[in-house]
């Protein structure tokens, strides 16, 4: 992992910690409400494991936030409109696989989160992960493999997929080209 990426995940560690303890939330309780040990949720709050976009938009909505609070540590300002140029949402790499651009940033009080996610392709088994709420994915281009529980979708531009994301699911591009897809994470 890079120096920059470690810094950003002791970053984004240190505001939940804050928050968590402005909230006056225990790291137990924490940790349970976000279905995950303590010695993981710990292991966030200190920057040593990378997050899931999931974890992150779990732990705002229990903490009464805004995701890109805990992300950037800037307060989403707007609250009518939001309009982001091509190219320009926020900038999110948890890990070389995947690159989120935000795409809604500066809103506040989402009811939603939109990211722009591309996936490389990769031979690794892809992390199932699961959450409250819903998604729904469009595909912009290239091919991937939607994996909801037991089922497998091959994604195609053009093809769009809506679902509960309290079933594990997971990703995978497919072929020698990155999948791009437009992800709306539903609270």
């Amino acid at each position: 992992m890079s120096a920059s990426r470690q810094e950003s995940l002791k970053e984004i560690g240190l505001r939940l910690s804050d928050m968590r303890e402005i909230c006056e939330i225990s790291p137990e309780d924490m940790a349970k409400r976000l279905n995950v040990s303590l010695d993981d949720y710990r292991s966030y709050e200190r920057g040593e494991r990378d997050f899931q976009i999931s974890f992150l938009c779990e732990a705002a909505d229990i903490l009464g936030i805004d995701v890109h609070d805990l992300m950037s540590g800037e307060s989403p300002k707007l609250s009518v409109c939001t309009f982001v140029k091509k190219g320009q949402g926020y900038d999110i790499t948890r890990n070389p696989r995947y690159n989120y651009k935000h795409l809604a940033f500066p809103f506040r009080n989402k009811k939603a989160e939109p990211f722009l996610v591309t996936v490389s392709p990769s031979d690794d088994e892809p992390h199932r992960n699961s959450h409250e709420g819903q998604e729904f994915e469009y595909m912009v281009s290239g091919k991937m493999i939607l994996y909801i529980g037991d089922e497998e979708y091959l994604m195609e531009e053009g093809d769009s997929a809506y679902f509960d994301s309290g079933h594990p699911h997971a990703l995978k591009a497919v072929g020698d080209a990155p999948a791009e897809f437009l992800a709306i994470v539903i609270k």
